[in-house]
């Protein structure tokens, strides 16, 4: 069974800087692992695209993201990583990992809050 466990959330202030991480785990091989996103959904809005990460490590980002934050991820250890800096009261929300593995198919975490206030 597979896993998508995600950490590094937290309360921030404006300005500040935090770093996800997103652990992909159990019964797979990283040659099965294709595109992984993250994703964020602030309390009565919709679910949406934070930034992406194919295989060949090609990234796009969210508009509102662009310049602030960073995917990467390592596909040694089939992680992923949101360096997020600049932070903004608008980055509020709960932020999930998303995974897609052949022969599984998209794979969710259970995301991690991330507070930016003062």
């Amino acid at each position: 069974q597979v896993q998508v466990v995600e950490s590094g959330g937290g309360l921030v202030q404006p300005g500040g800087s935090l770093r996800l991480s997103c652990a992909v785990s159990g019964s797979i091989s990283r040659s099965r692992v294709n595109a992984m996103a993250w994703y964020r959904q602030a309390p009565g809005k919709q679910r949406e695209l934070v930034a992406a990460i194919t295989s060949g490590d090609s990234t796009n980002y969210a508009d509102s993201v662009k310049g602030r934050f960073t995917i990467s991820r390592d596909n040694a250890k089939i992680t992923l990583y949101l360096q997020m800096n600049s932070l903004k009261p608008e980055d509020t929300a709960v932020y999930y990992c998303n995974v897609y593995v052949r022969y599984e198919g998209s794979l969710w975490g259970q995301g991690t809050q991330v507070t930016v206030s003062s």
